[in-house]
């Protein structure tokens, strides 16, 4: 059941969290400019991405 597909991306996810919060408290960045435009592409992003591993999922299981 846990596909190593899908632990890679969750991986991948929580590592660019990770990152932002190291950056953010570093003072790098600012994190309000950097929420905003993140919002934006993960409106577009999140919705595909749960649909193709929707499909991915059903695609290869077996029933």
């Amino acid at each position: 059941m846990l596909d190593p597909t899908i632990l890679a991306i969750g991986g991948i996810v929580l590592g660019i969290a990770i990152i932002e919060r190291i950056l953010e408290r570093w003072g790098v960045i600012d994190l309000v400019d950097l929420v905003d435009q993140f919002a934006k592409v993960m409106r577009f992003i999140l919705p595909v991405t749960f649909y193709s591993a929707l499909i991915y999922f059903f695609a290869t299981f077996m029933f």
